[in-house]
């Protein structure tokens, strides 16, 4: 294993954080309330920071999102390069990939996803997609929604004008300002990811060997890696305010940095997110290089999740009562870090589906 990154990804990662740096500044996310950033959003994609993903690999990815992470930068970038850029660069027809590769990268399209699958999004006998996801993050950016179906089957659902009739979206709030909606399709007209022999649901081909577990299945994987990879850049960004506000916060003449308990507070915070780090690394280069890393996104994701959570936890602790503010920064770093605690699926669960893969022997 060799995580020291390319000369491109390294170039990509810096580019990426004078970028949040410049633009996710503290005045400008309070001014975006729980949407996301359009200008941001458009400096990331005008700097080539989306379409680089396809050559960047899941390990870009995650480096990219690091950066993100530790600004918690309200725009879709994780979703839309999860779900649409690797997705249908991985999974897609060649139609699929030049229809909607290019403008993922420039970012007038923009994909969320309904992932993990939903029991309750079926296929109509009389075409299209019925159904309802209650929360899908992002939804409120997003002109396509990639679906998962009971049958673990992926279709890509258009939103928005003149692509039909059948999709509603509605506000949901979070809690971190993600963008989120609830879903609701009645007949939506869709297209299955990837190959399939016969006639399906709208404009795309049925379901196929291409369009189903194995697909979701690697989708899935990849998505739990590359927000374990964000986790570990809100981790690292809430635990830097905290060293930075102990080493300047003073009580009795001294720094609170001074302080053991201070300080063995933050060395296992400082661990906790090395170990989502690394992990996140591993199951990320695993992927680029063509190996099994379904376990290995299931560790990474149990880590963000479990680990993720205490170190938001102690960051907001060790800034006191100012840590108490919603107004904060280090609050955002909370927020995110629970939400995708939540998003990423309880550490109870994660483990216990681990442990089935395991026991599987899959």
């Amino acid at each position: 294993m060799d995580f020291t990154p390319t000369e491109d990804q390294a170039e990509a990662r810096d580019l990426a954080a004078r970028i949040f740096a410049d633009l996710a500044t503290h005045e400008r996310l309070r001014a975006a309330g729980t949407g996301s950033d359009p200008e941001l959003w458009k400096a990331l994609c005008g700097a080539g920071l989306v379409a680089a993903v396809a050559e960047l690999g899941l390990l870009g990815l995650v480096l990219l999102l690091e950066e993100q992470g530790r600004t918690t930068a309200q725009v879709p970038y994780a979703a839309s390069c999860v779900y649409g850029q690797l997705a249908i660069a991985a999974h897609g027809t060649d139609d699929q990939r030049a229809r909607l590769l290019p403008g993922i990268g420039d970012g007038s399209v923009v994909v969320a996803g309904a992932f993990p699958a939903q029991q309750g999004i079926r296929p109509c006998a009389r075409g299209g997609l019925s159904g309802t996801v209650p929360v899908v993050a992002w939804l409120r950016d997003a002109t396509h929604v990639l679906v998962a179906d009971a049958g673990r089957r992926l279709w890509l659902v258009p939103l928005g004008e003149g692509t039909g009739t059948g999709t509603r979206v509605e506000e949901v709030e979070l809690t971190a300002p993600w963008s989120a909606g609830r879903l609701t399709l009645d007949e939506a007209s869709a297209e299955i990811l990837g190959p399939g022999p016969g006639p399906g649901p709208g404009p795309g081909a049925g379901p196929g060997p291409d369009s189903g577990p194995d697909v979701y299945a690697d989708v899935l994987a990849t998505a739990r890696t590359a927000f374990a990879g964000l986790q570990a850049g809100v981790c690292a960004g809430s635990l830097a305010r905290a060293v930075a506000h102990t080493n300047t916060r003073e009580q009795f003449g001294r720094p609170l940095a001074t302080r053991q308990a201070v300080q063995l507070r933050a060395a296992d915070a400082h661990m906790d997110t090395e170990a989502i780090r690394v992990t996140a690394y591993e199951a990320a280069w695993r992927r680029d290089a063509g190996l099994p890393y379904a376990t290995h996104a299931l560790t990474a994701a149990w880590w963000a999740s479990e680990a993720g959570q205490r170190v938001v936890h102690t960051g907001q602790h060790l800034h006191g009562g100012a840590g108490a503010d919603v107004g904060h920064p280090v609050h955002r770093h909370f927020l995110w870090g629970r939400q995708l605690d939540a998003y990423l699926g309880s550490g109870g669960e994660v483990l216990q589906e681990l442990g089935e893969l395991i026991a599987s022997g899959s």
